[in-house]
């Protein structure tokens, strides 16, 4: 059982009633689901990650007004709730795992995530904030929103990028992807400079992986399941995690050499396919300034094509 399937039923065997029986004059005002930090928001999840933060638990969400009114009732009340569930359990919290579950006010649960209490309002705003955080405040389930306010602010937050900053982000890794594998990558290992090598294939894979996530105007999660979380995008997804898989694995900087091109073909040809770019060349570097100039924002648009 994945833990999000564990945080339905135990939603559903103990919070639903909950819910119904003591705070009934609040069940319209209540949000619950499953979202923010942790493999089993995203669908990750597997034996390794029961060790920590892992367990019966579910979130629920109350804005402002209703926090201050039943917050800590509510919280109390969860406590009590049975600790083990369909013989998991009890769920235990790491040292920096505490929060992921239980009453959480929907301003500061968003505020934790991205740095912001509302939606994003301006370019410089969407700027801010890191990839990995929108991801996290996007993933999961939620499993009721009968008054609509946390899902509204995640609808937000899911309609991706206003396209000028998407554009920018896009251009900006064309700038990486080509400096980092295929100009530094056969260098570093023409100088024997190996662990500049490793540097540089790692940096190559992180933004190749974001580069397709912008493409599919998808958040890409934090390093660690970005490479998982690609394969299933339409766009260059299987094809990118295939051939990131043979490049890491891959001996000889002749052969990754040879990856890199390959994967850069895909990006140039998609980005061409897009309208993105009318660069020819399949060097990134080529494709950087021709995407910069289809933002529409002067200022953004005369900004350092090397800086997202």
């Amino acid at each position: 059982m994945t833990g999000l399937d564990l945080a339905v039923r135990y939603f559903q065997a103990h919070g639903v009633p909950l819910i119904e029986t003591r705070f009934a004059a609040h069940r319209d005002r209540i949000a619950a689901g499953l979202v923010g930090p942790g493999s089993e928001c995203f669908g990750f999840d597997d034996e390794l990650s029961r060790d920590h933060d892992w367990g019966p638990g579910f979130c629920l969400w109350l804005a402002a007004d209703d926090h201050r009114a039943i917050g800590a009732r509510l919280q109390a009340a969860l406590a009590d709730l049975p600790q083990t569930f369909e013989g998991i359990g009890p769920r235990q919290a790491s040292a920096w795992g505490g929060g992921r579950v239980g009453v959480l006010e929907i301003g500061e649960f968003y505020r934790g995530l991205i740095g912001l209490d509302r939606a994003p309002r301006s370019l410089d705003d969407w700027r801010r904030i890191p990839e990995a955080c929108l991801a996290t405040a996007t993933n999961g389930a939620v499993f009721t929103d009968p008054l609509g306010e946390f899902t509204r602010m995640r609808d937000q937050l899911l309609a991706f990028y206003p396209e000028d900053v998407r554009l920018k982000k896009i251009a900006s890794r064309c700038m990486t992807i080509a400096q980092s594998g295929q100009y530094n990558l056969p260098r570093c290992g023409q100088r024997r400079e190996f662990v500049a090598a490793r540097c540089a294939e790692a940096q190559f894979c992180a933004h190749v992986v974001s580069l397709v996530f912008l493409l599919n105007r998808r958040y890409a999660p934090f390093y660690k399941w970005m490479h998982r979380a690609v394969k299933a995008l339409p766009v260059l997804g299987a094809a990118t995690h295939h051939l990131l898989s043979e490049l890491v694995t891959s001996y000889g900087f002749a052969k990754k050499s040879r990856i890199v091109e390959e994967i850069a073909v895909s990006l140039a040809g998609e980005l061409r396919r897009l309208g993105l770019s009318d660069a020819r060349s399949d060097f990134l570097v080529d494709h950087g300034p021709r995407v910069q100039e289809r933002i529409r924002d002067p200022q953004l648009r005369r900004s350092d094509v090397w800086v997202e």
